[in-house]
């Protein structure tokens, strides 16, 4: 190990459990949060009294709010880990999260005013969340031993996906009940969990470095990220006649100037004293290229999730028997092989990756992940529900065999006292990601239904002799139809019940009862809905590929600790170094 580097911190017998344990309650409950929403809002409209189809702009910042703080946090709190203690950073990232859910449980608003609050509270939530996020790989990393990181890390994440999935379940039992109770949930986890985390867990033994604050990198990269993200996110809202707001001024300012401000950033650290960053991190090739696979896969897969939910919501449910009030909860159900998937081999995948490095194992999971889109893309909108579901297995095997071991990887290839600022890059490409699939996803599938929609609706209503419905039911916007779906609302009912009734008597009642059924409306949606679905699909499976060839490019295994201070008492070129003419 290179002078004036910090030792590896103690370990002692048992610590490392309680580290996995209480980081994986932590994680658990972020991702139930992350997700119990998506299912809820339906309920959570209704109890702050806001008509969903009417509020857009809320119903993106619901949606997206919550990874956009997160992912512009991640790093700097990171790095502020880093200089004062990632475990007592992750103690209070606990405590602001756990004070978020009391304050979204007691929203005292409603109407706009309500909406706004949520927001801001998720906001709460989300800060909590990114010092949890931030610091958990870290802490993980600094408790277990090179040959158990993998495990541990595959532990955490099937914890966060799980977290996802139950989300979606348990949202759709307690928004029945009572929407705050979806908010409570995490309350008593998070109260158990933060004084268990105050108590229980240590900050690392070894010495922390004095360093100032990076007030420039910080100020360029938070800034330019979340103004990129938020010009992202009022992209996919209406602006004048047009669907979506990319043509909108204020949106192609606030994305340039994003990009400009991320520009600067990796400039400026390289001319401070005291980098926020470690540009040099990046000649590390398990931490370059683990990286970059994890933002493209991220890009691949962050909007799998609600356009699955809209899918099932909107069209294969309703076509097969349930009610639009039942949908939510009964997406949740048919989702759930992407999560036995991906808890079978989120932990199994680490253990190989201990013993065998991540290369291959990642590499493979990518793959998988890629085929599961192409049998996404070509299926039906009335599919038969096995192939759906095997192609949901394969793409939770394939996320689980790439995750754990991914991470394990990156977080062994850099020093101890770099490993907090490393899991927040590494979170912060995730999250980016995430948040950047969602508006590639939404683009797609918006830009297909403005062209798609208009006539498909027309043709089904000449197909059941309702022409004169067309001026009204064609008020209803290609958006409002799909977050119409994402909901499990239909639109059509919810249109008929402001039409005079003089118009309505013009139409058999046989006619408006097929109209207003579970099926007319997502056979509709579906004929314009899914050519755009598909493509969406094969981008994504395409996508998948690449991060699979960018796994492959990463080299052998490599722990810091270990070949790092081989190589330092030797005299050979670091395997690892991207620049380096002895890559492995």
């Amino acid at each position: 190990m290179p002078a004036g580097e910090p030792a590896a911190p103690a370990r002692e017998p048992g610590y490392k459990w309680i580290a996995l344990s209480n980081t994986t309650i932590a994680m658990f409950m972020a991702a139930v949060n992350g997700s119990i929403i998506l299912i809820s809002l339906p309920a959570i409209f209704n109890g702050i009294n806001i008509n969903p189809l009417t509020s857009f702009q809320y119903l993106l910042w619901f949606l997206m709010g919550y990874g956009i703080v997160t992912a512009t946090l991640l790093l700097s709190f990171g790095r502020l880990s880093d200089i004062y203690g990632r475990v007592r950073l992750y103690n209070i990232g606990f405590a602001i999260f756990t004070a978020g859910s009391i304050l979204l449980f007691l929203t005292p608003g409603t109407g706009d005013a309500g909406a706004i609050e949520l927001i801001v509270f998720r906001i709460i939530q989300a800060i909590g969340a990114a010092f949890i996020f931030s610091n958990s790989a870290a802490i993980l990393t600094d408790a277990f031993p090179p040959d158990e990181r993998g495990k541990a890390l595959g532990l955490n994440q099937v914890a966060a996906l799980s977290g996802q999935f139950i989300g979606l379940l348990i949202g759709g039992i307690l928004a029945v009940f009572n929407w705050r109770y979806v908010f409570l949930i995490s309350v008593p986890f998070g109260v158990i969990g933060t004084i268990w985390a105050f108590l229980k867990l240590k900050e690392p033994a070894y010495q922390k470095r004095s360093r100032k604050i990076d007030i420039w990198g910080n100020l360029s990269f938070i800034g330019g990220l979340t103004i990129f993200l938020v010009g992202i996110t009022y992209a996919l809202l209406p602006y004048g006649s047009a669907s979506m707001g990319w043509g909108n001024p204020w949106v192609i300012t606030a994305l340039v100037t994003g990009v400009l401000l991320l520009v600067a950033f990796p400039i400026i650290e390289t001319r401070v004293s005291d980098p926020m960053f470690c540009m040099d991190l990046f000649k590390i090739r398990n931490f370059a290229f683990g990286n970059a696979a994890g933002f493209i896969s991220a890009l691949a897969r962050g909007g799998v999730m609600v356009v699955l939910i809209i899918l099932l919501q909107g069209i294969w449910l309703p076509l097969h028997g349930y009610s639009f009030e039942s949908t939510p909860f009964w997406a949740g159900v048919y989702m759930l092989p992407l999560t036995i998937g991906f808890v079978v081999m989120g932990p199994l995948s680490g253990i190989i990756s201990d013993k065998y490095g991540a290369r291959w194992i990642s590499t493979l999971g990518m793959v998988l992940v890629g085929i599961s889109f192409l049998i996404l893309a070509i299926l039906p909108y009335n599919f038969s529900y096995l192939p759906f579901a095997l192609a949901l297995l394969i793409m939770g095997l394939g996320n689980g065999m790439f995750s754990s071991p991914n991470a394990a990887a990156i977080m062994n290839s850099v020093p101890p006292h770099q490993r907090g600022v490393t899991s927040g890059m590494m979170s912060t490409l995730v999250n980016s990601g995430f948040v950047l699939s969602m508006g590639m996803f939404f683009t797609i599938i918006v830009v297909g239904l403005t062209n798609a929609f208009p006539p498909a609706l027309s043709s089904a209503l000449a197909a059941v002799n309702a022409t004169q419905l067309a001026p009204a039911l064609s008020a209803i916007p290609p958006t409002g139809a799909l977050f119409a779906a994402f909901l499990g609302y239909n639109p059509v009912q919810m249109t008929m019940t402001a039409l005079s009734p003089a118009l309505l008597a013009t139409v058999a009642p046989a006619t408006i009862a097929t109209l207003t059924g579970v099926v007319w409306f997502p056979a509709t949606l579906a004929g314009a809905f899914m050519p755009s679905l598909a493509l969406s699909f094969y981008i994504g499976a395409g996508i998948s590929f690449v991060a699979a060839v960018l796994c492959a490019m990463r080299g052998e295994k490599y722990v810091e600790e270990i070949d790092g201070t081989a190589r330092t008492n030797g005299s050979g070129t670091d395997p690892q170094e991207v620049s380096g003419v002895n890559v492995k």
